[in-house]
């Protein structure tokens, strides 16, 4: 019935919805609605309605709506024309559409490529 594929929407918090607490999601979560606490997902959608009072995490996120915290995407941060923040970000990529607000700091970290030494056997020089 549900696909693997993170970027499907699995959940989905509708406009008339208030939530507080702590919410884990395995793929993709798509929020209308009021939240207090803390979300946690693969991709996070928050629609231009979506208000969110608390932490923010995922591989993916994408703003179109308030978020009162801190966002922290092991990917990308991805704030639409309509969204607010009001905190700190933490990610790899950052990408802000004209007209969105941010007041906080940001912390960009790009992991280190590894390097692997390969060692050749039986050739001679």
């Amino acid at each position: 019935m549900f696909s693997k594929d993170p970027e499907k929407m699995e959940s989905f918090l509708g406009a008339n919805s208030n939530f507080k607490g702590e919410l884990q999601v395995k793929g993709t979560l798509r929020v209308d609605g009021r939240v207090e606490g803390r979300l946690d997902a693969d991709c996070v959608i928050l629609s231009e309605r979506a208000l969110v009072k608390g932490e923010v995490k995922g591989r993916k996120l994408i703003i179109g709506g308030t978020v009162e915290g801190n966002l922290c995407a092991h990917e990308l941060v991805e704030i639409k024309s309509k969204g607010r923040i009001l905190g700190d970000i933490f990610t790899q990529k950052l990408t802000v559409s004209e007209g969105a607000e941010y007041n906080g700091r940001i912390e960009m970290k790009r992991q280190e490529a590894k390097v692997i030494d390969l060692q050749l056997t039986g050739q001679k020089a």
